[in-house]
């Protein structure tokens, strides 16, 4: 990315759900290609992007007015994150982050990681001071971004697709 490119963040709309589910087959199959056994059973799929757009879930981070990153933003609501094989940092209000997925075109050129930061601002904006997310353990590109993002390690939950590690961030 150059300093001329205009990145914006925002909710996602129904007029956006096709490009986002193309991105999100994009990134099934970069995990799939990966040897990642996430997102491998039939989730995501077009209906779970749906049912985001419509509950208010759904953001996407653009480069150029182009969709090049989504994710769904959830506040207080992941049932798999009550029963926690380890502990949470926080009890209070939380950010939850689920899907995140990269177009082809712009993976590899840190927009997850700007994607983080504009979610902190969403949690802040929100007065929320926790954002929790989990992965698959063998998601090494997002493993490796919670990590420089200043993510704790906190356990594991268990998804209907399987067991994630889990992760939070606290700031003021």
């Amino acid at each position: 990315m150059t300093d001329n490119n205009v990145i914006t963040f925002r909710k996602a709309h129904s007029q956006d759900i096709d490009d986002v589910w193309k991105i999100i087959q994009q990134a099934i199959e970069r995990r799939k290609k990966d040897g990642s056994a996430q997102w491998q059973n039939g989730y995501p799929n077009r209906q779970t992007i749906e049912r985001d757009v419509e509950k208010d879930f759904a953001y996407v981070l653009l480069v150029d007015h182009q969709i090049a990153v989504y994710s769904a933003l959830i506040i207080n609501d992941e049932p798999a994150y009550s029963k926690i094989a380890g502990k949470w940092l926080s009890e209070g209000d939380f950010v939850v982050v689920h899907r995140v997925a990269v177009d082809n075109n712009f993976a590899g050129k840190g927009l997850v990681k700007i994607l983080f930061e504009k979610i902190e601002e969403f949690a802040v904006s929100q007065k929320i001071n926790s954002i929790k997310v989990d992965t698959n353990y063998d998601n090494m590109a997002m493993l490796k971004i919670l990590e420089s993002k200043g993510y704790t390690y906190c356990g594991e939950v268990m998804l209907a697709d399987g067991m994630r590690k889990a992760f939070e961030k606290l700031f003021f």
